[in-house]
């Protein structure tokens, strides 16, 4: 059976990029989206988080997005690497594709770190 993370990740996927471009694979309660090894986002609770540089950070919490965080052992945990993706992004299929690629370019890829990663622009499309 697929839960509704999954449900919700296969969604947006489906937005972001061309069918089979993107993983969607288990991440603890919720699911993860996945490029080339790269997780650069996951759904948790219905929710939309990507991967964030300094630049979009500052955005999203211009419009007033929070970090992802969680409950451990008694205290709040806030990964700031992921913050949650604003609704009039999800609402606009462009701005969604455009955050997305974003999202992967600041994401490093398995064995690298973002610093020794040369940033290309791409498009998934």
């Amino acid at each position: 059976m697929t839960s509704e993370a999954t449900r919700l990740a296969l969604d947006f996927a489906g937005q972001i990029a061309p069918a089979g471009c993107i993983d969607i694979r288990r991440f603890f309660g919720g699911s993860a989206l996945v490029r080339n090894g790269a997780q650069f986002g996951f759904v948790m609770k219905g929710t939309l988080y990507l991967r964030v540089d300094e630049a979009m950070r500052a955005e999203f919490e211009a419009d007033g997005s929070e970090p992802f965080s969680y409950s451990a052992a008694g205290r709040e945990v806030t990964v700031r690497r992921y913050y949650a993706v604003p609704a009039h992004v999800i609402d606009d299929p462009a701005l969604l594709h455009s955050y997305a690629e974003r999202a992967l370019h600041a994401t490093p890829t398995p064995g690298h770190r973002l610093s020794d990663t040369m940033l290309a622009v791409t498009s998934f499309g």
